[in-house]
């Protein structure tokens, strides 16, 4: 599977960074350095940021509702950043609470809900995202890293549709469309996804997105029976990704169709080492 459901995603599915909006408190030295961690200036690390916010929140008396519900979003951004999703969920829900019109702690919860695996609760919050702004396009490419989990692969491609419509620079749309498309049988149309992807993912930055991408392309071209590109792809994820089971398994069936049982067999192994059901990851994307 792609990134964006390996968690790469950036696809995949990405947790938003802290709101550029600035909690409100008093001026004062203390205030206005915690105000910057907790809002991320800097890059800030987490234990700074959830430390920070803290401070931020413990004194709301000097805070009006709006900067509040700003503070809880960002500790929540924080604790999520540590996979500490359930904390996460619950600055979520308290900034929800006080600001029901702040759509990013909505699709943050999201965001939570989709790590932790539960994907329907997901899919609610990042329904209540869009209903409140239905322009917000990560909201959209986020719903579609649900769908895929669940499987819904119509409903995810509706939504990388949308999230491309809606921002077509986002990270990680134009290979989660592709991913989906391919696993649909649009093999056309995602080999032009996946090549925009990689056009799009120039810099060293891009490198896991880049993997992911590979891996997507791959599947076409073993999909449409051009085994010696998808085993150039799949050994292009893997020099980037070298632990991406879908790799190791796509590249090892396109050798063993090539006839190289010894190296297919030896990918086989090391994907299922990997991820122990990836042949049934397979037989659901249309591959045996």
């Amino acid at each position: 599977m792609t990134g964006a459901i390996d968690g790469l995603t950036p696809l995949l599915v990405v947790l938003l960074l802290a709101s550029p909006a600035v909690a409100q408190a008093p001026k004062k030295d203390g205030h206005l350095h915690d105000i910057e961690l907790c809002n991320g200036v800097n890059r800030s690390p987490s234990e700074a940021r959830i430390n920070s916010c803290t401070a931020l929140i413990e004194a709301s008396q000097d805070m009006t509702t709006a900067g509040l519900a700003i503070a809880y979003n960002n500790r929540g951004n924080a604790y999520a950043a540590g996979r500490d999703y359930d904390r996460a969920i619950r600055d979520f829900d308290s900034s929800i609470k006080l600001n029901p019109k702040y759509d990013k702690p909505l699709n943050n919860r999201g965001v939570a809900f989709l790590k932790k695996g539960e994907y329907d609760r997901a899919i609610d919050a990042f329904d209540q995202a869009i209903k409140l702004t239905p322009s917000y396009g990560e909201a959209f490419a986020n719903r579609a890293g649900a769908y895929l989990k669940k499987s819904e692969y119509d409903r995810a491609a509706q939504d990388y549709d949308e999230a491309i419509r809606l921002e077509p620079n986002l990270e990680g749309v134009w290979n989660g469309r592709c991913w989906t498309r391919a696993i649909l049988g649009a093999l056309r149309a995602a080999l032009e996804d996946c090549n925009k992807a990689l056009q799009s993912n120039s810099s060293s930055a891009a490198a896991a997105s880049n993997a992911a991408t590979y891996d997507s392309r791959g599947l076409i071209y073993l999909k449409m029976g051009q085994t010696s590109a998808a085993v150039e792809d799949y050994s292009s994820a893997l020099r980037l990704d070298p632990k991406l089971a879908s790799a190791f398994y796509g590249r090892g069936l396109a050798e063993l169709k090539r006839g190289d049982h010894a190296h297919g067999d030896a990918d086989i192994s090391k994907a299922k080492a990997i991820r122990g059901n990836i042949a049934d990851d397979f037989a659901r994307y249309g591959v045996r």
